[in-house]
């Protein structure tokens, strides 16, 4: 007896061996064009640093941090010099005043209102009435001159502490400066030589609100504390949000309407400042992480840069990534490429910013 197949039901698919390695290598290709869609360089939500040399940019977030810890020491240590130099000078002009006047006390006490000694003003009283005036005026004499040796005395103390606080900054300043000088060495042998940013990179005079710092001018210490902005999930810290909402409200010739191309900040990696939440990836392309800007994309990164740059010592900057190039305060540019060889790896499509 033959079985009829139901109504409206396809033909049974043969299953020869054949048929079924045609049928594997269909779905094989089928799922990798889907993948492909999924891995897309143009998302928006793309991770844009993932073939970045992480120790890299650890080792430059660390010698960056402790060369802008070493300039701001030294720049208040310069600033604290002057108020001690200021403060010095006008102890040493009381100090000189005072001394004359002690002088001058010293010497009527020993001439007496009538150019003799003050023996002879009391030994010269014709009554006694007479001599407890004369006794009255040399205990003035006594007095006026203790007032003005214990202020004399104790301008001499405010100045010898004022000097030694001097002397203590003086060598204080030459520390900071040897640091200096030893973070900038360690930068140049990491980076190599320090040399001109990317063509069109212009850099405008400092617009953004300044972030707090320490009395010192180091930036205190930040945790991750606000939800992140754009939406990634993370949190931020907050001179980062603060740079963020800088960066969005800034208006420059070339772009007056600001910089509002996507943008995302925190993500979850091992290394680098994005999972700490103090940095953001700024897309070049209006839309996400693309290709190699060029043209308005890539004028719009170098305006970006070049506005960060110029406001970096206001919101805290660490450093700047843009054009297989990063730009570090106190150092300027170096090159920077990575092992990608890539959009995101090279930093040719977005703007890398690292807050402290």
């Amino acid at each position: 007896m033959r079985l009829s197949r139901p109504v409206g039901r396809a033909p049974l698919a043969p299953t020869t061996p054949r048929h079924r390695i045609r049928l594997m290598r269909t779905l094989v290709a089928s799922l990798a064009a889907f993948a492909l869609i999924l891995i897309a360089p143009g998302a928006a939500w793309a991770d844009p640093d993932g073939d970045s040399n992480g120790t890299l940019e650890d080792a430059v977030a660390e010698i960056s941090a402790q060369l802008q810890d070493a300039q701001a020491k030294v720049t208040a240590s310069t600033a604290r010099q002057k108020e001690l130099e200021q403060t010095l000078a006008r102890t040493n002009l009381t100090l000189a005043r005072l001394t004359a006047a002690a002088g001058e006390v010293a010497s009527a006490m020993y001439k007496g209102a009538g150019g003799v000694s003050q023996a002879n003003v009391i030994l010269g009283a014709t009554d006694t009435e007479d001599l407890l005036d004369r006794l009255s005026a040399v205990h003035m004499f006594a007095e006026e001159q203790n007032l003005v040796l214990r202020d004399l005395q104790r301008i001499q103390d405010e100045g010898a502490k004022e000097q030694a606080a001097l002397n203590n900054e003086v060598a204080a300043q030459r520390n900071a400066e040897a640091q200096l000088a030893t973070q900038k060495a360690r930068l140049d042998k990491l980076l190599g030589t320090a040399m001109g940013g990317p063509s069109g990179v212009i850099v405008p005079a400092p617009s953004a609100d300044q972030a707090p710092r320490n009395s010192d001018g180091t930036w205190p210490a930040e945790t991750k504390s606000i939800t992140d902005p754009t939406g990634t999930g993370g949190k931020l810290t907050k001179r980062t949000v603060h740079a963020y909402q800088e960066v969005k409200k800034a208006s420059v010739p070339t772009f007056p309407g600001g910089f509002n191309h996507f943008v995302s900040c925190w993500r979850t990696q091992s290394w680098g400042e994005h999972p700490k939440g103090r940095a953001c990836d700024w897309a070049a392309a209006k839309g996400g992480f693309a290709g190699k800007a060029s043209g308005s994309d890539y004028n719009y990164g170098c305006r970006l840069a070049g506005w960060l740059i110029g406001n970096s010592d206001r919101l805290g900057v660490l450093y700047v990534i843009w054009y297989k190039m990063i730009w570090i305060p106190g150092r300027g540019w170096h090159r920077y490429t990575t092992e990608g060889g890539n959009p995101s790896g090279d930093h040719t499509n977005h703007v890398h910013m690292s807050i402290r």
